[in-house]
C-alpha cells in the first residue's frame, strides 16, 4: 500500500461526520435567511405583473433555495422569470454567425409564426427574419419595471428602506442584479427571463439514459427547454433549472450522495480556491462532477459511507483537473473547464492534497486560508489520472474503480467490477512508463 494512502485512511469516520455536522448546522439557518430574501423578491415581482402581466411570478422556488442551501458561498442566485408566451408555437431557430461574432453558433432566434397582438414592443427583425423576439427589448423592460416596482413598493411600505439595492442594474447586462437584504447579509439575485418550450426528454448519445438516478427523471428534469438572453438579439438554451432537478433527484436516493457535495464545496470555498474563496472550480463544477459519478457509479454498494461517498467524487475531480476538461452532464461535448487552464495546475495539487491527506483538511479555519504545501503523491496514481484519452476506457467504471483502489477506498464485493478493473489495469499499466 502507498504510503499516502495509509495517511488517507487514518481521517477516522467521526472526523468526517464532524466536518460535515458543523455544514449542517448552518442549513436550516441559511434557509431562512434565503426565505426572507426571496420573500421580499416575490413582493417586487408581484408589483411588476401587477404592470405587466407578460411576466409570470413562478412561487415554485424550492430548487433554487435547495441550491442555496447546499452551497457553501454566498454565490448569486439565478432566478429565472418566465413570460407569458407559448412557446410551443416558436420558430427555434440557429443564428447566422460571423468572424466577429464566433459564439452565435451557440444562439438562436424565436420567431413568431405570425405578428401576435401584445408582442409587438418586443418583437424586431433578426438575420433578415421578421417577428422575432428580442432579448434586448425584454430585458430593458423589465429592468424599468423592476426600477419602479422598487419605487411603488417602497412608497406603500411594502418594502422598507435598505431591503433592496439596484445599484448593479447596468444597461447591457444579460442578467439584472438586485441585492437584497436576507436574516443577517444580502442576497444576490440574478433574475433572468425566460421562454419555455415543451421538447423531447434528452436522450444521452453512447449512454445508459437514466443509469444511476431514479427512473425517470432525467427525462422529467429535460422534458422543457429553457431559452434565455444570449445577446440582446439572441437566446440561448440554458440547463440551469434541469440541473438542479436532478441534483434533487439524487438527493432523494440513498446515501450521503448530496453531503458529499456539501463536503467538497466547504473545501472548495475554504482551501481550494483563491483570495475569499475565489478560484477557477464552482459549485457548478462541483455539481457536474457528482452528476458524473451518479451515472459512473450506479450501485447502492457504492453509497454506503461518507467517506467512500466523497471519494467517488474526488477521484472523478482530480481526471478532469489533470486532463483539462469537465464535460457538461447533458452536452457532453461541452468543456466547463475551457479558458480556465492557467489556474488548474495548482487546483489539481491541492485537490490531490486533500485526498491523500484528508485529515489535515477536515477542520475550519475561519477566515484564515488554510491550504499549505502539497503531499508526496503517490507516481501510478498519478500516472493513471494524467493518462490520455483515446477509446473511452479512462471514463468509465472500470477506470475509476481503479483509481479508488489506488486510495484503498474500493471496497466493492462484486466479483465482475473486480475482474474489469483488474483486466483494465494490466492493460494501461504497460502505458504508464510512457506517460511517466
Amino acid at each position: 500500500m502507498p504510503a499516502p494512502a495509509l495517511a488517507a485512511m487514518e481521517a477516522s469516520p467521526s472526523l468526517w461526520h464532524s466536518y460535515l455536522g458543523v455544514i449542517l448546522s448552518r442549513e436550516r439557518q441559511r434557509m431562512e435567511h434565503f426565505q426572507r430574501a426571496e420573500d421580499i423578491l416575490l413582493t417586487l415581482l408581484e408589483s411588476v405583473h401587477a404592470r405587466d402581466p407578460r411576466f409570470l411570478v413562478d412561487y415554485a422556488r424550492n430548487l433554487e433555495a435547495f441550491e442555496f442551501s447546499v452551497c457553501a458561498s454566498e454565490d448569486a442566485v439565478t432566478l429565472e422569470v418566465p413570460l407569458r408566451i407559448d412557446g410551443d408555437t416558436l420558430r427555434v431557430l440557429a443564428r447566422r454567425s460571423s468572424p466577429e461574432h464566433p459564439a452565435e453558433l451557440s444562439t438562436c432566434c424565436l420567431e413568431l409564426c405570425s405578428p401576435r397582438a401584445g408582442l409587438e414592443d418586443w418583437t424586431g427583425a433578426v438575420d433578415g427574419m421578421e417577428h422575432c423576439l428580442l432579448p434586448g427589448k425584454i430585458l430593458q423592460h423589465l429592468k424599468e419595471l423592476l426600477v419602479s416596482a422598487i419605487v411603488r413598493c417602497q412608497r406603500l411600505f411594502l418594502l422598507q428602506p435598505g431591503d433592496i439595492s439596484a445599484e448593479n442594474l447596468r444597461e447591457d447586462a444579460l442578467e439584472l442584479s438586485l441585492l437584497i437584504r436576507g436574516s443577517w447579509k444580502p442576497v444576490r439575485f440574478n433574475i433572468v427571463p425566460v421562454v419555455r418550450r415543451q421538447q423531447e426528454p434528452l436522450q444521452l448519445r453512447g449512454r445508459r439514459s437514466g443509469r444511476g438516478f431514479p427512473a425517470g427523471s432525467l427525462s422529467r428534469a429535460t422534458e422543457e427547454a429553457h431559452f434565455v438572453p444570449a445577446s440582446p438579439l439572441g437566446w440561448r438554451s440554458s440547463t440551469h433549472l434541469p440541473l438542479l432537478k436532478l441534483l434533487r433527484a439524487v438527493d432523494s436516493l440513498q446515501g450521503p450522495r448530496v453531503d458529499s457535495l456539501r463536503l467538497l464545496d466547504q473545501l472548495r470555498e475554504q482551501d481550494w480556491g483563491g483570495q475569499a474563496g475565489t478560484g477557477p472550480l464552482t459549485f457548478h463544477h462541483l455539481q457536474m462532477v457528482l452528476l458524473w459519478s451518479t451515472e459512473l457509479f450506479p450501485s447502492p454498494e457504492d453509497w454506503q459511507d461518507l467517506e467512500g461517498s466523497v471519494y467517488r467524487l474526488l477521484v472523478i475531480l482530480l481526471r478532469c483537473l489533470a486532463t483539462r476538461h469537465l464535460p457538461h452532464f447533458l452536452n457532453p461535448e461541452e468543456n466547463l473547464f475551457q479558458g480556465a487552464a492557467p489556474d488548474l495546475a495548482s487546483l489539481y495539487h491541492k485537490v490531490e492534497s486533500f485526498a491523500w491527506d484528508p485529515q489535515r483538511f477536515l477542520r475550519f479555519h475561519f477566515g484564515l486560508h488554510g491550504f499549505s504545501g502539497s503531499c508526496q503523491a503517490d507516481r501510478e496514481t498519478r500516472a493513471l489520472l494524467q493518462l490520455p484519452t483515446r477509446d473511452g476506457s479512462c471514463w468509465d467504471t472500470a477506470y475509476f474503480d481503479i483509481l479508488l483502489s489506488q486510495f484503498q477506498v474500493f471496497r466493492i464485493q462484486d466479483s465482475a467490477r473486480r475482474s474489469a478493473a483488474s483486466q483494465l489495469l494490466a492493460r494501461i499499466r504497460q502505458e504508464i512508463p510512457q506517460q511517466s
